[in-house]
């Protein structure tokens, strides 16, 4: 059951984790360009909707890590634990910042036909916090202090 468990959580967290972490890494530089392509808003609009309908199938990366880690009864190690912090930043960057303010982004290019440069820079200052934040948390699942893998 811990190797399903296991292989389910990192399943889900490729497929989801990483086009939320792809498409909110491209929205910023085609929110800016969107005003001089035709389709454009488009373009920022699809990444928009991959950045939430991915963000809500990602909350099951949490859940099965959780059943996964008192499966192999690991839930109270430091890494884990960190691993969990991190991940709860990461959704609250996501959710508080990235998001809300692709969605502002969107609304100024629909309404305006661009937006502020400075905007999209502030935008891609919290994607990339998230991202770092879901990259460190996968360093610490590969390498696990502790870890009895032998790597």
């Amino acid at each position: 059951m811990t190797k399903f468990l296991l292989t389910l959580h990192v399943l889900v967290a490729i497929v989801a984790v990483g086009p939320v972490t792809v498409a909110a890494s491209m929205f910023p530089p085609a929110a800016r360009r969107a005003h001089a392509e035709e389709a454009g808003v488009g373009t920022v609009r699809l990444l928009h909707r991959i950045c939430r309908v991915y963000a809500g199938i990602g909350i099951a990366v949490p859940v099965l890590g959780i059943a996964t880690g008192a499966a192999m009864g690991v839930l109270g190690d430091a890494w884990l634990t960190t691993s969990m912090a991190l991940t709860a930043a990461a959704a609250g960057v996501l959710a508080a910042f990235v998001l809300p303010r692709q969605g502002e982004l969107l609304e100024e290019l629909t309404g305006q036909g661009s937006v502020e440069h400075g905007s999209t820079v502030q935008l891609a200052m919290f994607t990339g916090i998230f991202n770092l934040l879901w990259a460190t948390v996968t360093v610490l699942m590969i390498v696990r202090p502790g870890s009895t893998t032998g790597a």
